[in-house]
């Protein structure tokens, strides 16, 4: 467990991550990070959600409708 201080940063609040978290979250400068609300406090994660559910659908479909798709491409 590590213990990270809120700081000021212009007129809002942050926090910094060590360069072993982002190495872990395998982020760099300037790649977004998405904080979900979970019942036990909050998740961080490099990993998009909406991007994943968008994923699932044209999984579905794809099979599908794949002559459709590569005509699209």
């Amino acid at each position: 467990m590590q213990i990270q201080k809120v700081c000021k940063v212009g007129n809002s609040l942050g926090i910094t991550l060590p360069k072993e978290i982002l190495q872990k979250l395998r982020v760099k400068e300037g790649d977004s990070l998405f904080i979900t609300e979970t019942p036990d406090g909050v998740h961080v994660t490099a990993y998009d959600p909406d991007f994943e559910k968008a994923m699932a659908a044209y999984r579905k479909v794809s099979t599908k409708y794949r002559n459709a798709l590569r005509d699209l491409a």
